[in-house]
């Protein structure tokens, strides 16, 4: 055995991987987890997994047995009516919350039970909607309802008191710290001061998907019976208060007894709890808080009747068939018991202890680790410091990287490489914007910055003046191994930690100091010349090479000025659709047609080069990568050859060259040229290669080589050292000039290879690349640059590019 491994189950062998189960944790992966051969699953936070067993017994299930319409009155719609009654039973059995006191409302996911009590709740203007920092946005976004209806909503922080004097019985001791009161319609609402009769809801996390902070479930029993003292001096400290609990992630693994705490109100979906299925969730309301609420919408199923031309109605006072609109997801809710008999054969005590342990000795070593310089590598976000209202700690971990000198690695490129080495993770805030605020430090004021930066959500601004956006999440499942944390914590070691004798790791030229020596427009020893020369007509399409090119403002003369459009408004790509690298290109310049064929297709299209009009089509606006263009649109003829190639309905546009303008106010994209003319690019006019920099890293490759062409390139040269075009200033190439714009940051794009007409995808070149051309974020190969074009007034014609030409670098 692995001596790492024989120490970390001398410390945690007792709860890592059920020694008391029905199964240990390596039968359970190799039985029922077998598609995870190679990868490494760490977002469970996210979405737990589905059991293949547990799939067997749902398929087994659905295909022996017919489930009708509960709403029908026939057999199939009985048996259907027997399974859900069965499945409320067992949510309710698992929450061990009695039927006579709780009742279990199936809605379509977690958020949907949160946006139930939201629009239902008997809100008034002297009501209040009270939130801890740590919840989801979708708790959050009860806070609309809350304040549409005139009542007032405030975040809190809860710790525990210093003063134990206080306590009372066995409640423990807490303080609030209130943040501040937010009304709407303030003149309106503040006629009348609260008076103690109006109802308030409190909501809170049983687990925060972003600490892991689990909030000790006494809070539900600490507002309803003791509010008076813990919000003293608060308006609304004598209401009449509800509680709700976001379990969502939370009772995965950490029991939540209602018989002990009983809340109002608790959230579920299921695919937090066992995978499968998804698009289902609950809501588990006490009896008399859910009479409270009040429903307006009604439909199919929470009706007893209804008149269709007079105002009338009656409604069903089941609380269930009340709230339940239309045919309930009946299917999913059979399959439901397959997955609770898996979490009951483990028991959720098991599961916290095997999930807890893993967590504690991945923590335990990322907080190990230094740089050269014994600089710390991870900063975790917990508050051992603060003493919170805490249970404990549940199987998630969140970080941020720092390099030796102390700046941050941007979260995104921690992501990127861990997906490379084929480990799955979450980054960012995980859709929890107070605890991701609260840990990393971040004012109103850099969080409005940070938006005015053009920082949203899913975006790639990890690190913005300086502070991380948001940080990297690893979480653990009930059938997470030892073998996952490890692989994990080697990944972080090899990728992110400076060691001593590191030499050649980052393999790039900041300066042009290749060519000391040099005089300007001197060629180095042996020559640099150019090789080859390839137009893409249409961006992410095959393109076509050529011995010699003209050159315009825009770069390469017709180079992607075109594009294709899904009919939803997506521009297409090979990220988005890989068979568009079969289609193929080719432009005749002397009879002005740009030909394209496709497998697909039967015959070759034909697109005339000089039709203004694009054949009758039509002009419309849009945005790429913060650039503005006009675009013109083709015939359906055109439209129809498009789609057939591609598998799904699209439209080519060509790029407007008279209508097109840069929007320079605000490129918050990943555009780099920002001066000059642009057609359909991502960055800039040109992409230049050497095929002594493909040689090295094919040197590097064990598994497959590449050709330049792999990269897209629109410029291949010859001769020099590998990677000295990283140190380029600028270039000519014949008489004309162009300026570097710096490497090329590439995507998995370029792990996209064509064999014998099929698309194949793997995690090279760009993981090689990862180990020693990485910088800040950014793994850089090629180099971009940006044509000087000529005074117009002084050139009649435009200049050409050969193959064959002299490359003279820093040369103006």
């Amino acid at each position: 055995m692995d001596p790492d491994k024989e120490e970390f189950l001398k410390e945690f062998g007792a709860d890592y991987g059920y020694p008391n189960g029905p199964k240990t944790i390596d039968e359970i992966r190799a039985t029922e987890f077998k598609r995870l051969n190679g990868l490494v699953y760490l977002d469970h936070a996210g979405a737990t997994l589905y059991s293949e067993l547990q799939m067997e017994a749902v398929f087994k299930d659905l295909a022996t047995n017919v489930y009708g319409n509960p709403h029908s009155q026939s057999d199939s719609s009985f048996a259907t009516c027997d399974i859900v009654r069965e499945a409320r039973q067992q949510v309710l059995d698992y929450f061990n919350a009695s039927p006579k006191d709780y009742k279990c409302i199936f809605t379509s996911g977690a958020t949907a039970a949160l946006k139930l009590v939201g629009e239902a709740f008997p809100w008034s203007h002297q009501s209040c909607f009270m939130y801890t920092m740590e919840n989801h946005n979708s708790v959050l976004g009860i806070r609309e309802y809350a304040l549409s209806h005139g009542s007032a909503a405030f975040a809190i922080d809860i710790e525990e008191s210093m003063d134990h004097e206080v306590s009372r019985g066995n409640l423990m001791s807490v303080k609030v710290s209130q943040h501040q009161i937010q009304r709407r319609n303030e003149a309106r609402f503040f006629e009348k001061e609260p008076t103690g009769g109006a109802y308030n809801l409190f909501a809170f996390p049983s687990e925060c998907n972003f600490s892991g902070l689990r909030f000790s479930l006494d809070l539900v029993k600490i507002i309803k019976e003791d509010s008076e003292r813990i919000l003293e001096g608060s308006p609304f400290c004598s209401g009449r208060w509800m509680v709700l609990i976001d379990a969502a992630k939370g009772c995965a693994t950490q029991t939540l007894d209602l018989s002990k705490h009983p809340a109002d109100f608790v959230v579920i979906s299921f695919y937090k709890l066992f995978g499968y299925p998804t698009g289902l969730g609950a809501l588990i309301a006490r009896n008399d808080a859910a009479k409270l609420l009040k429903k307006t919408y009604f439909s199919g199923g929470t009706v007893a009747a209804s008149i269709a031309d007079t105002d009338f109605i009656k409604r069903r006072e089941e609380i269930e068939e009340l709230f339940e609109d239309g045919t309930t997801s009946f299917l999913s809710i059979a399959s439901i018991r397959h997955g609770f008999k898996m979490l009951n054969s483990l028991t959720t005590p098991s599961i916290s202890r095997h999930t807890t342990s893993l967590t504690t000795y991945m923590r335990k070593m990322l907080l190990a680790l230094k740089h050269e310089n014994g600089a710390n590598v991870c900063t975790l976000y917990r508050s051992d410091n603060v003493k919170v209202v805490c249970h404990g700690w549940g199987p998630i971990i969140s970080f941020n990287l720092r390099r030796p000198d102390g700046s941050w690695f941007g979260y995104r490129e921690v992501e990127k490489l861990a997906s490379l080495s084929q480990i799955q993770l979450r980054t960012g805030c995980f859709c929890n914007p107070g605890a991701c605020a609260k840990y990393l430090g971040l004012s109103h004021s850099d969080l409005l910055s940070n938006i005015e930066a053009g920082h949203v959500c899913w975006d790639d601004y990890d690190v913005v003046n300086g502070k991380p956006a948001g940080a990297v999440r690893v979480s653990f499942g009930y059938m997470s191994t030892y073998e996952d944390a490890k692989k994990f914590i080697d990944f972080v070691r090899t990728s992110f930690v400076s060691l001593p004798n590191q030499i050649g790791r980052y393999h790039l030229r900041e300066r042009p100091s290749s060519f000391p020596d040099e005089g300007p427009g001197k060629l180095l020893a042996g020559g640099v010349c150019l090789k080859s020369i390839t137009i893409y007509p249409i961006k992410s399409c095959a393109g076509f090479s050529a011995a010699s090119w003209p050159l315009s403002s825009t770069g390469l003369q017709y180079d992607r000025e075109w594009l294709l459009k899904s009919l939803t408004g997506d521009i297409l790509t090979q990220k988005k659709v890989p068979e568009m690298c079969l289609i193929s290109t080719s432009i005749d310049l002397h009879q002005g047609i740009l030909f394209v064929e496709s497998p697909r297709c039967k015959e070759r299209l034909q697109i005339n080069l000089k039709s203004n009009i694009c054949n009758g089509g039509t002009g419309e606006d849009f945005h790429i990568h913060g650039q503005r263009y006009e675009g013109r649109s083709y015939n359906n003829e055109v439209n129809i050859w498009f789609s057939q190639a591609v598998g799904r309905p699209c439209c080519l546009l060509r790029c407007s060259m008279s209508n097109y303008y840069l929007n320079n106010s605000r490129c918050v994209g990943m555009c780099r040229d920002v001066q000059s003319r642009l057609n359909f690019v991502n960055e800039a006019q040109f992409l230049l290669i050497s095929k002594e920099s493909v040689s090295d890293l094919n040197d590097r490759l064990s598994s497959i080589e590449v050709n330049p062409m792999r990269f897209r390139p629109n410029l291949v040269i010859s001769g020099g050292e590998p990677y000295a075009e990283d140190g380029w200033r600028n270039l000519k190439i014949g008489d004309n000039c162009f300026t570097s714009l710096g490497g090329c940051n590439r995507c998995q794009m370029i792990n996209l290879g064509n064999e014998g007409g099929k698309m194949q995808k793997s995690n090279e070149p760009l993981a090689t690349l990862a180990s020693y051309r990485r910088v800040k974020g950014k793994i850089l190969f090629g180099i971009l640059l940006r044509y000087e074009t000529a005074d117009e007034v002084e050139q009649e014609t435009n200049p050409w590019l050969q193959v064959g030409q002299e490359i003279h670098p820093n040369s103006f």
